[in-house]
């Protein structure tokens, strides 16, 4: 499937996101902020599909 450079630029940002909630889950293993980021990668995941999804359905030269 070839995607615009929008869509690129969308997942990406979340991407990052995700990768720095996790890393900090990894470092602080086993405290309340580790699982909290943890559940809040998830849920960046969730947004992320979501997005692009979205995008998808809307633009025109992915679409």
């Amino acid at each position: 499937m070839k995607t615009c450079r929008r869509f690129e630029r969308i997942k990406s940002g979340f991407e990052q996101d995700i990768r720095f909630m996790l890393n900090h889950a990894e470092r602080y293993w086993g405290t309340t902020s580790a699982k909290v980021s943890q559940t809040s990668a998830l849920g960046a995941r969730h947004r992320m599909a979501k997005a692009l999804s979205r995008h998808v359905q809307r633009c025109r030269e992915c679409g």
